[in-house]
Order: structure tokens, then sequence, then C-alpha cells
């Protein structure tokens, strides 16, 4: 053989390439597996991915402390998973999940990130040594699938990159590394550590945020609401608008079909609304100026199908007009929904001049 192996060693290799069939399937198997498993439980992860070991990596690796190995089996990672998470978190729900799924060798599973010493280089990972249970598979014509190890890595995505560096750098070698960088590597690995921990902290602050902001939505507290994406289109989920939909829709029996409303957070904000409580005032206080604006614009067409988008557009439009903007802020709403076009200041020529027709004393 073209490796520096002893004969304990080339044995091993030997029962390797007799066994690389059931590797093979065995770590199909796995991925599947742990896939949907993970899947079924709605847990996203950055990356999964498998592999057999190659006969390159297997040699060079007995060449090293094949002595180690009594049995084949005694290789726990020919066959290795590695999951990467965004969060910390993240990896204990996945070990979790993994137990779930396989038959774990506790014996043999390693959890690195409490071996980590504060002065040590910053790579951490979750080990878990498993097989196949046989409510995964039951096939006699290949027993070892239930009998082979295989290993699961589970890390974040920071450690995955502190330990793509760790590999690419080699410092493990002979060669002593001056105390100089190897000081710079502790303060990356400290750097990283501290990202991975910010990044959990903010997603915890995050979700506590939302249920408080949900609590007071249910309480209806809406002053206390911040208008942002995600509460204002739970505040959609409502239907807030219907009222006056319908109301506006009666003027020509017309029907209403959907179309999305979230292009009319950014032009509520760009009006100053803060708070669910704001949007909740302009409802109540210009619905009926809303309607009266469609009046003028319907009432002498055979217009029967309108977008639901209707009310809370007429209502940003009579709120611009009775706050004094005139025709560039008629413009500017267009803008803000469409982004800019020249078309949208004559769109917003013909919107003041149906205004004018309710004798509105807006800004000309």
């Amino acid at each position: 053989m073209k490796y520096q192996l002893d004969m304990h060693s080339e044995q091993l290799m030997e029962e390797y390439h007799e066994r690389l069939a059931v590797y093979e399937r065995l770590a199909q198997l796995a991925n599947e597996a742990l896939r949907h498993a993970l899947e079924t439980q709605h847990l996203h992860v950055t990356t999964m991915e498998f592999r057999v070991k190659t006969e390159d990596s297997l040699a060079g690796k007995l060449e090293l402390k094949g002595a180690k190995y009594h049995t084949l089996s005694d290789v726990t990672d020919i066959v290795g998973i590695r999951v990467v998470t965004f969060y910390s978190a993240d990896v204990d729900k996945v070990a979790a999940i993994v137990s779930e799924t396989f038959n774990v060798d506790w014996s043999k599973s390693v959890d690195k990130r409490k071996l980590h010493r504060l002065d040590s280089f910053g790579y951490n990972s979750l080990h878990y040594i498993c097989s196949l249970p046989k409510q995964i598979v039951d096939d006699p014509d290949m027993p070892l699938l239930n009998e082979l190890p295989f290993e699961i890595q589970m890390r974040t995505a920071m450690q995955h990159v502190w330990s793509t560096l760790d590999h690419d750098t080699g410092y493990k070698g002979d060669v002593k590394i001056p105390r100089e960088y190897m000081r710079q590597f502790n303060r990356l690995a400290g750097m990283l550590e501290l990202i991975d921990e910010e990044f959990s902290r903010l997603r915890n602050t995050l979700t506590d945020y939302r249920r408080q902001m949900l609590a007071l939505e249910a309480s209806g507290q809406l002053d206390d609401v911040d208008l942002n994406a995600d509460t204002f289109r739970r505040y959609l989920e409502t239907n807030p608008f219907v009222r006056l939909n319908q109301r506006i829709a009666a003027i020509n029996q017309a029907e209403l079909y959907p179309v999305p409303m979230m292009p009319f957070l950014r032009v509520l904000q760009k009006m100053g609304f803060e708070t669910l409580g704001d949007v909740n005032r302009l409802i109540e206080e210009y619905s009926d100026d809303a309607y009266r604006l469609a009046v003028s614009q319907l009432g002498t067409t055979d217009l029967d199908i309108l977008s639901d988008n209707i009310g809370l557009q007429n209502l940003c439009y009579v709120y611009v007009l009775k706050q004094g903007g005139g025709l560039t802020g008629l413009c500017n709403v267009l803008d803000w929904l469409k982004g800019y076009d020249p078309a949208n200041m004559e769109l917003a020529k013909v919107l003041l001049e149906q205004a004018r027709r309710i004798n509105w004393n807006e800004e000309k």
C-alpha cells in the first residue's frame, strides 16, 4: 500500500473497503432521518451536510494513531454529519432531537463546549456518537446498519467559522507558533465567541419584545405598540379597514379584491405615525372624509371592481390634505407608495381636483 501502515491498520483498511457500501447507505439514511426530524420540529438550521471518510483521510488517521483502534468500529467518525445553527440555543435543540431520533453512545460523545478553557483557541462544538435504531431501518441483508457508529457534530455558525480558520492555519503542527501570534488567535476566538453570545442575546431580547407587543395589542393599548413590520402585519390581520372599504364599495356596488397592504407601512411612517394607536385614530377621525373623497372619485363612474386598499389609500390622501400638504403632499404619498415616477405628479393633480369638489380648503 502507498500508506505507511502497520499490519493491524492495513487490516482495518481492508475492512473499510469491504464495508464501504454499508457506510454510504448509513450516511444517507442518517442524514435523511435527521433532516426529517428537524423539519418536523420546524427547526431551521443554516447548514447540514454529511460525508463518508475517504480512503486517504482514514489512512492518514491510522498512520498517526492506528494502535488506538482495536476494531474499525472504534473509528466513530467514518460516517459524519455536521449541523450548523444560527444560535447557540439551537445547538441544544438539535442535540435533543438527535437523542430522540438515534441511539446515542453517551460514553463516547463529547461536549467540547464544557472542555473549553479560557486560554484555548475558540473552537467549540457538540459531538454525539450515534447508531441507527431499528425504527429507522431494519434490513436483514445489512445488519451492520444498526451496529456501525456515526458522528454528528453540532455547532453555531460562528463556531464553524472558527473551526475553518483553525483548520486552515494549521497551528497544531510541529512548528511552535510565536506567542504574539497565539495571542492574536485567542483574541479572534474571543471576538467570535462574543458575537455568538450577542446574537443569541439579541434574539432573546427581540422575542421578549414581540411577546410584549402582542400582550399590549391583546389588551387594546395600541398607543404603546410601536408601528413596525411585525405589528402592522398583525394589525392588518384584524381587518381594520373593512368597514370603510365596504362603505366605499357600496357607492357602485363594487367587488373588492385583495392586494398587499404592507407597502402602506412606509407611507404611514413617512407621515409621522409611530404607534398602532396613531393608525387607529386615523381610521376613527378621517373615515368619513375618506368616504367623501371616494364618492367624488367614483360617483360619476361605473367602476365595479376596487382593490381593498382603497380605504387606507384614501385615508392617507385625506390626512395629507387636512395637514396642509396639498399637491406636493399627495405626490409624496404616491412616491412613497409606488416609487418616484413623474406620472405621480399628474395623478396627484387629479386627486387634488377630486378633493376640491368637496370644497376642502387645502393648500394649493
